[in-house]
């Protein structure tokens, strides 16, 4: 492949798909994968008959529809096709066909016998596709722009990203504010300005993040912007659950929301902490009691210490070892020492210290000595 060719491949990872540009027009091909917005037709074959004719398409984004065929034409996964739309026509690619379809509107709540389908027209041909890349270009110009607008009129909103309609006569302007804006009038400069229907939708700061990208402090890609799509919301409370500590610069992420990771372990901790007892009070051995200091909720160990909120000489029991303990001082009973039972061995910790130290990646210096014979240098050798 020359370097001409190399040039003519754009990579819309927004839509999912790669454009060539050639000199009879753009060539636009389905690329799965291209994006976290990629399902998998796991009922790939199984015939069905009463939904055979709904289709998923998908467009800028997070945005998708259901439609129904009603061009008569076979379309299948992969291809551009122009889409009612509340004025005009769209133009998006088929991502899902068949029975998976109708699964996928039963997750979001929906029922396919219910719900009045848009059609599609027809497949895209070569004059639609060209508007539809014209269109494209005018994106991020229109936003450059829509952002100055807002500041001009000083409206407490930040313009995120645009999306134009397949047929170029209508955008939607994604915008991000933490309050009710009143954008009424800033409708009518948008309108004048850029000449279109002008379509005004309010996203949160982790869809943001999820169009930006970018890399967590795990070393992987977003989540966002790799592969959710609907975002639940996230409290406190998770981190409560999993005994980590409410520092905000941690628990944070780059959308300056709560991570969304924090909701990944939730219900394995939950189903953890159903097994381990709750300790309210001291417990009692024959040598003293001792008190609660931490717990690691996945091992099911408890570390206990003779002096209270002292992190110094702690001894790890396990929560049925607890729970023994605690119906032992209940019945009146005390245990014997934790010192003197030989199966209760202190935790090892390992120090931390002068691991932070950015000369430890050097190799070590090869001191040279000198060699003294006598209490004198030594000296050139001498044939005798």
């Amino acid at each position: 492949m020359t370097g001409n060719e190399n040039e003519s491949i754009r990579y819309d990872c927004f839509r999912g798909c790669v454009v060539t540009d050639g000199e009879q027009g753009s060539d636009v091909t389905y690329r799965r994968g291209c994006c976290k917005l990629r399902d998998y037709d796991w009922l790939k074959g199984v015939p069905q008959e009463k939904y055979k004719d709904l289709y998923e398409v998908r467009f800028k984004n997070t945005r998708k529809g259901i439609y129904t065929n009603a061009s008569g034409q076979s379309v299948k996964q992969g291809d551009l096709v122009v889409v009612e739309a509340t004025n005009g026509h769209d133009l998006g690619i088929v991502t899902l066909e068949g029975p998976i379809v109708v699964r996928q509107m039963k997750c979001k709540g929906q029922d396919p016998d219910k719900v009045e389908f848009k059609k599609i027209y027809r497949k895209a041909r070569s004059f639609d596709i060209d508007k539809w890349q014209e269109a494209i270009a005018r994106e991020h110009e229109t936003m450059i722009k829509a952002r100055r607008i807002a500041t001009e009129m000083g409206l407490d909103m930040k313009i995120g990203d645009v999306e134009f309609q397949g047929d170029g006569t209508k955008a939607i302007f994604y915008y991000i504010a933490d309050g009710r804006v009143d954008f009424r009038q800033l409708i009518k400069v948008f309108a004048e300005e850029f000449r279109i229907r002008i379509e005004m939708k309010q996203i949160g700061a982790r869809q943001e993040a999820g169009l930006i990208g970018g890399i967590g402090v795990c070393g992987r890609e977003l989540c966002c912007a790799n592969y959710i799509t609907s975002f639940k919301s996230i409290s406190t409370a998770a981190a409560r659950c999993q005994d980590l500590s409410l520092n905000p610069q941690k628990l944070a992420g780059q959308c300056g929301k709560l991570k969304c990771c924090l909701n990944y372990e939730v219900a394995n901790y939950m189903d953890a902490q159903t097994h381990i007892p709750k300790v309210s009070e001291p417990l009692e051995f024959e040598d003293g009691p001792v008190y609660l200091i931490k717990t690691d909720i996945l091992r099911q160990l408890m570390f206990f210490s003779y002096e209270k909120g002292s992190l110094s000489d702690l001894y790890v029991l396990t929560a049925d070892e607890v729970k023994e303990v605690i119906k032992m001082n209940r019945n009146g009973l005390k245990p014997e020492s934790l010192k003197g039972d030989g199966s209760i061995k202190m935790p090892e910790f390992i120090t931390a210290v002068g691991e932070g130290s950015i000369s430890r990646f050097d190799k070590p210096s090869k001191k040279k000595h000198k060699h003294k014979r006598n209490g004198k240098k030594k000296g050139p050798k001498t044939d005798e």
